[in-house]
């Protein structure tokens, strides 16, 4: 198992010094799913939601929230994000809508973590959005999907 970087050798939390490492581009995606009812679905999708456009302004908080990662998770480094692509897909048969968030940039250190928060924070606002009418929805699922770039290389998640 890989050591944490976050920790020094006694144990305490800091910024990891990435001054060393190559500038090299750095890709991540990352998903996250909200299920909720049938009927609070097809209100969004067929686009009778009373606030607008739901899906637009999940897309929209999620590219906010990738550009303010380093300002919502300790550590994490600021970044220059070259792409931020937030995509939301409906299904109806699962009564589910899958997020998936792209960040890239290039840099000496991962995007990962702004990927993950931009899908989080979209799966988020859509909740905010509809809790209204479905108060049981359920976030799910947010995880990496895929990183590419740097020392590691490429890593994809295995279905």
């Amino acid at each position: 198992m890989a050591e944490l970087t976050h920790l020094d050798d006694k144990g305490a939390a800091h910024m990891v010094d990435v001054s060393d490492k190559e500038t090299t581009t750095r890709v991540a995606r990352a998903e996250a799913l909200i299920r909720m009812q049938p009927e609070t679905l097809a209100m969004i999708t067929e686009g009778r939601h009373k606030k607008g456009d739901v899906f637009a302004v999940a897309r929209i908080a999620g590219i906010q929230a990738a550009k303010k990662t380093s300002d919502l998770i300790p550590l994490c480094h600021s970044l220059n994000l070259t792409s931020v692509k937030v995509n939301l897909e409906a299904d109806a048969n699962a009564s589910v809508v899958r997020i998936e968030a792209i960040c890239k940039l290039d840099a000496k250190t991962g995007v990962e973590m702004e990927a993950l928060t931009a899908a989080s924070v979209a799966a988020l606002t859509l909740y905010d959005m509809c809790k209204a009418v479905d108060k049981g929805m359920v976030i799910e699922s947010v995880r990496l999907l895929e990183k590419q770039g740097g020392r590691s290389g490429h890593w994809q998640v295995q279905e």
